[in-house]
């Protein structure tokens, strides 16, 4: 399996010389497009609330502050408890997920890269199902025995491939991926094994499977940020590793990056980041995938750029893709993310087949 260069790609692609010296321009417009996004996140649904009496439950139950608005208990229900944590979490999530693919892809020096390029995916879905098959469970803070397992399980698996499949010398990448690939293969035929004697809790597998916010919580957001938020802000302080490592290992090596150190350091924040995401709202893909391509193409491939910028318009489509989900009839995000990425992938294909480096 061969990766091709992420410098050579952006040398091909004209509209990256357009944008690359406005990275502050592209940040300010990502953060207009969230707060839109953001905003409409709560404000819009079956039931229509106004900015004004969305704002007004928020500083009530936020710092006690009553503006005199009239709003029923209802309203104020479905804001705070409902539609609030939901799209935060989105917008964790989404920042996750960018973060952590753009990561993943200086990493292997591959656009194709996401995520769950380390059998992240395999392993949280098959510790889900296994602790949806298991007779036993428990809720703590409303994070019970699915979350925990599958958290487990996206670790386990991502630690398993690299230790398996290391990551230096010579092919390191590229034995890295296969092994990825490979584990990912066995855990997903341990998945289905898993779906075959589930029964009547086919469907809670499946649930996951298709990734989904209904269940967002202030009890789960509150676990899940932490992890996220650290490791992503741990990644970007690496950035001059990140730039390093996307150049090549010799490279880096003689511009003071301990190669392995850093690598090693990277991938389990990356992982860590993807686990804790999952955990919480399932299976999301392309995000992790699609942002980080596009953010590269406005901006250059600088991770002191590209991943502060990623987290934000990861958290932009995740938040705006949730909202057509709840509108279609709170479908699966998931299942909205497939359709508005799938299109994008494929294009992706068409062009690194017809042009780029191999």
């Amino acid at each position: 399996m061969a990766v091709h260069s992420i410098p050579a790609e952006l040398r091909r692609t004209g509209i990256a010389g357009q944008f690359r010296s406005r990275p502050v321009i592209v940040g300010l417009i990502g953060i207009a497009l969230l707060v839109v996004a953001l905003v409409a996140g709560v404000t819009v649904g079956s039931i229509a609330i106004g900015p004004p009496e969305t704002l007004g439950v928020i500083l009530k139950r936020t710092f006690g502050l009553d503006l005199g608005g009239q709003w029923t208990a209802a309203t104020e229900t479905i804001v705070w408890e409902l539609r609030l944590p939901r799209v935060l979490t989105a917008a964790l999530v989404g920042a996750g997920l960018a973060v952590a693919g753009a990561t993943f892809q200086g990493i292997v020096r591959n656009p194709l890269a996401d995520p769950y390029v380390l059998g992240t995916s395999s392993g949280a879905a098959l510790g889900a199902a296994l602790a949806i098959v298991l007779p036993v469970g428990f809720t703590i803070f409303q994070f019970g025995l699915v979350n925990l397992w599958a958290f487990v399980g996206a670790m386990a698996a991502s630690l398993l491939v690299f230790r398996l499949g290391g990551s230096g010398g010579p092919g390191g990448m590229t034995r890295l991926l296969l092994t990825g690939y490979a584990v990912g293969s066995i855990l997903a035929a341990l998945l289905t094994m898993a779906m075959y004697i589930s029964g009547a809790n086919l469907r809670a597998i499946f649930s996951f499977l298709l990734g989904g916010l209904a269940g967002a919580s202030w009890e789960r957001l509150i676990i899940a940020t932490p992890l996220i938020v650290v490791s992503s802000v741990l990644i970007g302080l690496r950035a001059r590793s990140l730039d390093g490592l996307l150049l090549g290992d010799a490279t880096a090596a003689h511009l003071g990056v301990e190669v392995r150190r850093e690598r090693t350091l990277l991938l389990v924040l990356a992982s860590m980041t993807t686990a804790a995401a999952v955990a919480i709202t399932g299976l999301i893909g392309f995000v992790g995938l699609v942002v980080p391509h596009v953010v590269r193409l406005l901006v250059g491939a600088g991770a002191r750029r590209v991943i502060p910028i990623s987290a934000i318009f990861g958290a932009v489509l995740l938040v705006s893709a949730d909202l057509v989900a709840r509108l279609l009839g709170d479908v699966p995000v998931g299942v909205v993310m497939a359709i508005l990425g799938a299109p994008f992938f494929l294009v992706l294909l068409h062009q690194t087949h017809s042009g780029y480096e191999l």
